[in-house]
Parts: C-alpha cells; sequence; structure tokens
C-alpha cells in the first residue's frame, strides 16, 4: 500500500462518517420491487423469476444490451404515460401467471419520467436513445444467439393481456423455427 492508497482509503472514511458518501455507489443501492412504478427510482431493472422481484440493475452507463443468449422481452416505460399505467395492468399479470414459468425468456423494464429527454439515470436514458423509442408504452421482443440479436419485433402502445400473450406467443414461436433451422 503506498501513500496514495493510503489518502484515498482516509479522504473516503472521512466522507462516510460525516454523511458524505461517494455519490455513485449511493444510487446503485440495492433495489428490489414488487412492480415498478411512478415512485421507483429510474434505471434498467430485470426481472429475477426465483425471488419474483424487479431488480434495479443499473442507472448509469450505456442502454441495455442483452448479456445472455435467450429472448428478452424489454418494456420502455415513461412515469408521466397514462397509456403506460394502462399497460401495467397486462404487464405484471402477464409475468406473474405467464412469464415467470418461461425458459430463456428475461423481462427487462427501462423506466424515465418522459423518455430521454427527461431521465434521471444515465443508462436508461441511453436505452431510449439506442433502440429509438419515441411512442409508450413501448415493449422490444429480441432474440439473441451467439451474441448477437437474430430477431426482434417492436410493440407500440398499450395491450390487452390476451393480445399481450398473443404477441409474445407468436415471437416465441419464431424463435423456435428459427432454432429448428439451425
Amino acid at each position: 500500500m503506498d501513500e496514495n492508497d493510503l489518502d484515498r482509503i482516509l479522504e473516503e472514511l472521512a466522507r462516510k462518517l460525516v454523511g458524505k458518501g461517494d455519490e455513485k455507489s449511493m444510487k446503485q443501492e440495492r433495489v428490489e420491487l414488487d412492480i415498478v412504478d411512478v415512485n421507483s427510482p429510474h434505471g434498467i431493472y430485470i426481472y429475477d423469476k426465483k425471488k419474483d422481484k424487479w431488480m434495479l440493475v443499473r442507472t448509469e452507463g450505456e442502454a441495455f444490451k442483452p448479456e445472455e443468449d435467450g429472448v428478452y422481452i424489454v418494456y420502455f416505460d415513461n412515469t408521466r404515460c397514462p397509456a403506460c399505467r394502462i399497460y401495467d395492468l397486462s404487464w405484471y399479470p402477464y409475468i406473474k401467471l405467464v412469464g415467470r414459468n418461461l425458459e430463456n425468456v428475461k423481462f427487462v423494464i427501462i423506466l424515465c419520467t418522459w423518455f430521454a429527454r427527461n431521465c434521471e439515470s444515465e443508462a436508461a436514458k441511453n436505452s431510449f436513445k439506442e433502440y429509438d423509442v419515441h411512442a409508450s408504452p413501448t415493449t422490444y421482443l429480441l432474440y439473441v444467439r451467439n451474441g448477437e440479436v437474430v430477431l426482434r419485433d417492436k410493440l407500440e402502445g398499450s395491450k390487452s393481456l390476451d393480445v399481450l400473450a398473443k404477441k409474445i406467443d407468436e415471437f416465441l414461436e419464431k424463435v423456435r423455427e428459427l432454432e429448428e433451422k439451425k
């Protein structure tokens, strides 16, 4: 340990003692929610099927990119969007009733106040830009194989539970067909 390491450690300790912790680590505190709502911190959430919780995985950095092969259902949600609140009435029941039992399917929520224009999360803001989302709610269906998105579909607007289930089933059928052709 050199003098610079000691200075850094002492500075960190001093910040903690006076209640001024590292701002970035404070933003990344563990957030687990039953549902992501208008009062939730902005950012990127992934549904943990085992815990039956939405986990805030990132607020800072780059746009959301799938890290593993499989199917991703990504909901772009704005807190000031009345249609999103209606869509929530389909989204959350779908996940509870059907989605949590689907293998190799991951559910993601990207949350801002109003698209990339009003967002407290750099990662969520960058995601809205990266996926070119200008309508809400927007749901992307992505199939990733060998680290590449090989199939994508985009649903814009609020969908009823039966329509959402049908669209996801149709997408999963396309994925099965692609896999059979391999």
